[in-house]
């Protein structure tokens, strides 16, 4: 299946049955119109976010689209008895049972062991109705680095992608990846850095030469460009953009925050999209992310099918040459 160049995702949005039929509305609108990437997390709107695609994807011919979801935020239930408190439900949903301990989670809400992220592929699973999930992505997992330092850190990342080489042997997921976001932006030396050289020598260890790691999410926007430009990776000896390093490692990729919530789209000039002969700003601001090479899917967030039919129009357009691409940072 060839993936669409826009993907849809389910972060934003309040944890109300308006917004899961208004989301639902926006998957069915954007699958007709030709797009076949969504991306969640088990986090996204306490879960309600993967529930949402779910009944969505129950329409849908299942060798027809392609999902991406993320384990390590422990997500929080909507509501919980005021009797219990959360420390008693951390207790009985993940100590008792043994999946989690208190001393697994690094500022209170990160996990990334292997029996955490069985225990959490498997409520996803259960809340999109799909025997395999296509890419399977550790949530931030620089949210860790400087709590267990680089060795420890990477020593984890290692046990994590084993414990996903496990889930594609078992037939549960078909790939899995790492959604990061400054991990990749920033240089090395910098706090939260993360190594793509040593990530893919975990996923050797982990795997052999035949591994499974095979995407990252990384965000990527007019005014965050730094996988585009930023040579934050070396590789063998030479410093590459998170992107170019990316493609030398025969990886995909997936952006996030290609519109920056929106917030970019009152920052471009007038006639910027008319320039690059589209209508409206999202849509230029697309337009740059997905054209970026290396760039697999850019994924923009679409609560409403109103969102869909402006964002899709930039299928239709071809994307940027190199040279018009370099010339909107001179």
């Amino acid at each position: 299946m060839e993936l669409s160049s826009l993907g849809l995702g389910t972060y934003l949005g309040p944890s109300t049955e308006s917004a899961d039929t208004a989301y639902a509305e926006a998957a069915s609108a954007f699958f007709a119109a030709g797009g076949n990437v969504f991306d969640t997390a088990a986090n996204y709107r306490g879960g309600r976010s993967e529930r949402t695609l779910g009944a969505a994807f129950k329409a849908f011919p299942r060798d027809g689209f392609f999902v991406s979801t993320k384990a390590g935020y422990v997500p929080m239930p909507e509501a919980t008895d005021p009797e219990e408190g959360p420390r008693a439900w951390f207790h009985r949903v993940f100590e008792a049972p043994g999946i989690l301990s208190p001393d697994d989670l690094v500022d209170g809400c990160h996990a990334m062991t292997p029996r955490y992220l069985a225990y959490q592929l498997e409520i996803s699973r259960q809340a999109m109705g799909l025997e395999t999930i296509d890419l399977f992505h550790l949530h931030n997992p620089e949210q860790q680095l400087a709590h267990l330092g680089p060795e420890a850190f990477y020593t984890a990342i290692e046990k994590a992608f084993e414990a996903c080489e496990g889930l594609v042997a078992e037939g549960k997921i078909r790939a899995y990846g790492v959604a990061t976001w400054n991990g990749f932006r920033v240089p090395p030396g910098q706090d939260g850095h993360l190594s793509l050289a040593r990530l893919l020598a975990a996923a050797v260890s982990a795997g052999g030469r035949g591994h499974h790691f095979r995407w990252l999410q990384l965000p990527l926007n007019l005014a965050m460009p730094e996988a585009y430009l930023a040579p934050t990776q070396p590789m063998e000896g030479v410093a590459m953009t998170p992107l170019a390093a990316a493609q030398a490692a025969g990886l995909s990729v997936q952006t996030s925050a290609s519109i920056m919530q929106a917030r970019i789209l009152r920052q471009l000039p007038d006639g910027f999209a008319e320039a690059l002969g589209l209508r409206t700003p999202a849509q230029a601001a697309l337009q740059f992310t997905r054209s970026c090479p290396g760039v697999t899917t850019a994924l923009c967030g679409m609560g409403r099918a109103a969102h869909v039919a402006e964002n899709v129009a930039v299928l239709a357009a071809p994307k940027l040459d190199p040279v018009a691409l370099g010339s909107l940072f001179g």
